[in-house]
Order: structure tokens, then C-alpha cells, then sequence
């Protein structure tokens, strides 16, 4: 058992990249790769975790992109995460994070909700600052009880305290890690509500681009669609792989591996990803 998608506390993950490794050993899996977004800070204790057990560590990354009015994320493998112009991407998408924070928590506060950057910040750990944490913040501040509601009513997109981020095209996000050596790969197709003419076309696109692969198997992913992305697949040469998108405890019923339960990646995803290399 495989798991090509997790993330740690350098992202928007409950746990440590060790703990991860952990799990991943407890859950009988041999391989796992750690995704976090827009950030390979997590990849040297990752990987130093995971010598001397019997989990295959696989360097990631997921990066954010923007398609039209649709948001969507490349998921990237086997890359060189010293890589210059990689590491310089990173950085311009990570300065627009606190860019981004900044004015949500102004939109926060003419709203009523007092908070400071300390409040939020305390939430975030090791981690980048993102929505989440905001909305820890609000609920202990007792504005509120869930997280869902939060994101409903003021931090979802388009709501009252939303504010958009820096994000790379989808074609940059393609080229960057094909230029570190890794293999790029569409993650969670499910997600992004495009017809399947629409995701062909988008898929055509980017494989012009260095595109290697398509997330088939993911806990959100119906029967019908796994099939579905396993022709276009087929018809595109394009690898098939598949993750649990782990985050630990933000997300309490999933599981490393196994996603609600039935998730069953096959071992031959790894080894296409490396053949593709």
C-alpha cells in the first residue's frame, strides 16, 4: 500500500513529517510522498524520518494555480528541491501568502473580529499562515464554534474576509518542476468540476508542457471518474497515481493510505512516476 499525498505541519497538516512516517509504518504502507503546498521545507526531516524503516520516502509538492475562475493544484515528484528557480517560485508565491494575510485579518477586523497577527500566528506552528489558522483563531476567540461556518460566512471565496494570493499559472507550475527533474501531475481532477471535454483540453494543454500524470485515485473520487481519468490516461500517456491528501487531524475521518476506507492505490503508481523520470 502506496500514498502519493500528505502534508505536514510546513503546510496546512496536523502532523510533524516524522509522525507522518510513523503513521505511514503503523498503516503497513511502503511508500509515501510528502505533498505540502507550496513548500519543500518539511523535505529534509521527511526524508531523514524515513531511513532505516521500511517507507519509501518520495520528495513532493503541491502548488496552487489559476485557470480561468478555476483554482486547481500540480502536484510535483522526485524533484530536485534545491533547485534555484524552483526555490525562487516559491518564495514570490510565498511572499503573496503574507500578503494575503495581512488583508484578510484588516477585512477581519472592520468586520468586529479583533484579532492580531500573535492570535493567529500561535495556530500556525512551523507553518505558513493560512486560512485555517484564522479560523482557529475565531473560535477561540469564541466568534465562532466551527470551521465550517467560518469558511461559509467569511473565508471562503468571495466571502466578506476573503482575500485572493499570488498564485503561478498552470503551465509555469508544469515547466518549474520539470526544470527541477521531477514529474508533474494534476491533483484531484474531481475537485475542479470541469466537464470531461473541458479537463481534455486542459490536460492536452498542459502535456505540451511537460504534464506527466494525473491524480486517478483520491477519496473524493466517485467509480465512474477513477475510470474516467485512468482513459484520459491512457489516451494522453500520462501516469496514473493517487493519495489519501492527508492533513491529520483537520481532516479526523481520513486515514494515511486508506482515505475513507477504500482507497487502494496501486504500488506500480511509484514505480511509473520513477520510469517517467
Amino acid at each position: 500500500m502506496i500514498d502519493l499525498h500528505s502534508h505536514s505541519i510546513f503546510s496546512d497538516g496536523s502532523s510533524s513529517p516524522e509522525e507522518l512516517i510513523a503513521l505511514a509504518e503503523q498503516g503497513g504502507l511502503t511508500a509515501l510522498a510528502l505533498t505540502d503546498h507550496d513548500t519543500t521545507d518539511g523535505l529534509v526531516r521527511f526524508m531523514a524520518a524515513g531511513r532505516n524503516t521500511s517507507v519509501q520516502t518520495v520528495a513532493g509538492i503541491e502548488l496552487s494555480a489559476e485557470f480561468g475562475e478555476v483554482t486547481f493544484h500540480i502536484l510535483g515528484y522526485l524533484f530536485d528541491s534545491a533547485h534555484e528557480e524552483l526555490q525562487t517560485a516559491l518564495k514570490w508565491v510565498r511572499e503573496g501568502r503574507t500578503e494575503r494575510n495581512v488583508r484578510i485579518l484588516e477585512k477581519l477586523n472592520r468586520l468586529g473580529y479583533n484579532l492580531t497577527h500573535d492570535d493567529v500566528r500561535k495556530h500556525a506552528g512551523d507553518e505558513l499562515v493560512g486560512r485555517p489558522h484564522f479560523a482557529a483563531a475565531l473560535i477561540e476567540k469564541g466568534h465562532f464554534k466551527h470551521k465550517d461556518k467560518i469558511f461559509q460566512q467569511l473565508l471562503g471565496k468571495g466571502k466578506a474576509a476573503y482575500a485572493e494570493r499570488r498564485r503561478l499559472t498552470p503551465e509555469a507550475c508544469v515547466e518549474i518542476i520539470r526544470k527541477a527533474g521531477g514529474v508533474p501531475v494534476i491533483a484531484h481532477p474531481g475537485q475542479m468540476k470541469l466537464t470531461s471535454r473541458n479537463l481534455r483540453r486542459l490536460v492536452k494543454k498542459l502535456k505540451e508542457h511537460g504534464l506527466g500524470g494525473i491524480e486517478v485515485w483520491h477519496p473524493i473520487h466517485h467509480p465512474h471518474q477513477v475510470v474516467s481519468y485512468l482513459s484520459i490516461c491512457e489516451d494522453f500517456d500520462l501516469v496514473a497515481t493517487g493519495g489519501s491528501d492527508f492533513h491529520g487531524s483537520l481532516t479526523p475521518d481520513l486515514t494515511l493510505g486508506r482515505g475513507f476506507g477504500d482507497l487502494d492505490i496501486p504500488a506500480s503508481a511509484l514505480e511509473n512516476l520513477r520510469n517517467r523520470i
